[in-house]
């Protein structure tokens, strides 16, 4: 079978999704970088001329549109298309949006508001089917129970990131040259290229994973015909699922501040000189993506190392939080360094320190929810429930602008003082119901629960 060649311990398979995912998030990540400069710039440098107010606006619900939209994309795969058919179509709408971008609006015969409009509308639908269904492919190149899984989505995290860190690199390089009209061809290659190896590769490296549409292959199974109601094996594992995307939310609200509060005080109150050079502010945004492609493989080899002994998904979860609880401890730091005057400015290793404890707490959190999606969700609605994970990325986005937003009245001190209290609380609640969690699993991974006899006594659970 495809998926039985192994590259460095994994399915070959693996690396051809890493591959993939790499060239459409930078794709995605080139236009993210320049999509708001491009529509506050003035019309005669190329830009729309919009306001800031308006361009944030825009890029908000944009940004939770593409977040939205993989539950449709997810439904589809399960449904009708298949996940190999999703991400190819999916694909081709988002390199067909990404050339109506960087296309001049006269050869449309349209205003260029309307192309502009146009383009992220293919955009937003192109995501929607090919976001969730990549990620569950990962998922597929495993059998349930086999401890690589967690390790193969770090592995696949670290492709979405080198994707990130190469996108504000040439994006920004290519616009800064040639324009924004390039920047978005430069995004629309990349996309290409994203395709092409789909195409070309897919059969020998996959062979039939994600042809056939979840519910066909489910219908065969009696046991999971469609047409009957859930089971309460499902109906726990799918409990495990919304519960860990309450604390998914905790986390990405606090990370997020990255691109906003976190952003501001870099610029406003960070010392950013080294000798005779000011450090770009944008720069600091390259940490997270650098630390995660140095860090990955490192906590990859960790969780497969540490085989049967490897944490279970809820600890690794608490881990996450706490991880960012210590990065936003570093953000205090900086506050109380600057001792009340706000005219003072802080030193750069604190926003280093927090942006490598922020990563760490990713690397615990993000991948592994990936992983334990794949493992939980019944067949039949895996990529409707990928979907359904990336929602809740969607709510934490939302609340993450309510928080920073409050900065003026609050003060720095407050919000970074209390996402670090809200993230330790919130792992260690998951800390104490973590072996209820695994349970409610059904044997997808182990729990260790003490016998009510013997403290020493191990009950491992096992699928039904």
């Amino acid at each position: 079978m495809a998926n039985k060649q192994q590259i460095f311990g994994h399915p070959r398979g693996l690396f051809l999704l890493f591959g993939t995912e790499l060239w459409e998030r930078f794709s995605y990540y080139a236009m993210r970088a320049i999509l708001v400069l491009y529509l506050t710039d003035t019309t005669l440098n190329g830009g729309l001329g919009w306001t800031q107010k308006d361009a944030l606006d825009l890029y908000g619900i944009y940004t939770g549109l593409v977040y939205i939209t993989p539950l449709v994309g997810g439904w589809l795969a399960d449904n009708y298309l298949g996940q190999r058919r999703s991400i190819l179509i999916g694909g081709a709408l988002m390199a067909i949006g990404q050339f109506t971008l960087a296309m001049p609006h006269q050869y449309l015969s349209i205003s260029a508001m309307h192309a502009f409009v146009l383009g992220l509308g293919f955009l937003i639908a192109g995501n929607g089917l090919f976001k969730p269904n990549i990620s569950t492919m990962v998922g597929d190149l495993y059998e349930e129970g086999d401890h690589r899984r967690d390790g193969a989505f770090t592995i696949f995290y670290m492709g979405i990131n080198i994707g990130a860190l190469l996108a504000g690199i040439i994006a920004g390089s290519v616009t800064s040259e040639y324009g924004w009209k390039a920047g978005f061809a430069v995004a629309g290659i990349g996309m290409l290229i994203s395709l092409v190896m789909q195409m070309t590769l897919a059969q020998r490296w996959l062979g039939d994973i994600g042809r056939v549409p979840a519910a066909v292959t489910d219908k065969g199974s009696q046991a999971n015909d469609k047409s009957k109601p859930l089971t309460k094996e499902e109906v726990d594992r799918l409990k495990v699922i919304m519960i860990m995307g309450l604390f998914v939310i905790i986390f990405w609200a606090g990370f997020e501040q990255a691109g906003g509060l976190m952003n501001l005080y870099t610029q406003q109150y960070t010392d950013r000189m080294l000798g005779g050079f000011e450090v770009p502010t944008a720069w600091f945004q390259s940490l997270n993506p650098f630390f995660i492609i140095t860090c990955a493989p490192i906590i990859a080899a960790i969780w497969v190392k540490l085989a049967s002994k490897e944490p279970n998904s809820p600890v690794k979860f608490a881990m996450g939080l706490f991880f960012l609880a210590i990065g936003f401890v570093f953000m205090v730091g900086a506050v109380l360094e600057q001792g009340g005057d706000m005219t003072v400015k802080t030193s750069m290793l604190w926003l280093v320190g927090a942006f490598f404890f922020h990563t760490v707490g990713e690397l615990c959190l993000s991948p592994i929810g990936l992983s334990m999606v794949t493992k939980l969700a019944p067949l039949r609605l895996a990529s409707l429930m990928m979907g359904v994970w990336f929602g809740f990325n969607a709510v934490a986005n939302y609340v993450a602008g309510l928080i920073g937003a409050h900065v003026g009245e609050y003060g720095p001190m407050a919000i970074f003082s209390g996402i670090a209290i809200t993230a330790t609380v919130s792992g260690i609640i998951l800390l104490l119901f973590s072996n209820k969690l695994v349970l409610w699993m059904h044997g997808a991974e182990q729990v260790a629960v003490s016998d009510s006899g013997n403290a020493d006594e191990e009950l491992t659970v096992q699928e039904a």
